[in-house]
């Protein structure tokens, strides 16, 4: 599978809003880079950053994909005007949504290998982001996360490139992973498979683990 690279988009953190009375600071805006080549980071891509990072970035979620197979449904269904960094993402793509990318595959993208960790959890923050509040809800009800990666192998990686396969983990998908967190109808067989899957990132096991009485 190659997944086409539609756009590589990054931001720093600024105030987005003003929540009673309070900034709300974001790096979710994001801007495509221009230059041909970007430097990936264990934790970071060279010049995206996050503000809280007790809920965003670090190693698990390092890199953050959004698949524009999702733009119909968004335009569709909801109006929502796609373009790249609609949803906060790093990386634009097309090619396979959800359904078809799978906890702990694995791609290269130039010298850099990442492994998909986690689905991306919806943040009030995404509803400031496109003046829509209730797209983080319509997220949690579809299923159309987008997916965040880790990274095992540092190093430069071209803006316009492909990123490639290199290991099918044959794990849930993205969309069964977050409904097992999302969607309480979830077969608890379902639940323990994502739970037991290796490369799961630690911050999905874990509600996970409390749905099964599982400890932690």
């Amino acid at each position: 599978m190659q997944l086409r690279l539609l756009s590589v988009n990054v931001g720093r953190p600024k105030i987005i809003a003003l929540v009673n009375g309070e900034p709300v600071h974001s790096g979710i805006a994001k801007h495509p880079v221009g230059r041909e080549r970007i430097f990936v980071g264990a934790t970071n891509l060279e010049g995206d950053s996050q503000a809280d990072l007790s809920v965003h970035g670090g190693v698990d979620k390092a890199v953050y994909a959004y698949p524009a197979d999702n733009w119909p449904w968004w335009e569709r269904e909801h109006r929502l005007p796609c373009a790249p960094g609609t949803f906060g993402e790093n990386l634009t793509v097309q090619g396979a949504d959800e359904t078809a990318i799978c906890i702990g595959d694995r791609f290269a993208w130039g010298e850099a290998i990442l492994e998909v960790s986690q689905p991306r959890g919806p943040c009030f923050k995404l509803g400031i982001h496109t003046g829509r509040p209730e797209i983080p809800q319509l997220m949690t009800q579809s299923g159309r996360s987008g997916w965040y990666l880790r990274v095992l192998r540092e190093g430069t990686a071209p803006i316009e490139a492909d990123l490639i396969r290199i290991l099918a983990s044959g794990g849930p998908n993205v969309r069964e992973a977050f409904l097992a967190v999302y969607d309480s109808r979830t077969p608890l067989d379902v639940c323990r498979r994502v739970h037991d899957t290796p490369g799961l990132a630690e911050s999905w096991r874990h509600p996970l683990a409390r749905k099964l009485d599982k400890p932690l």
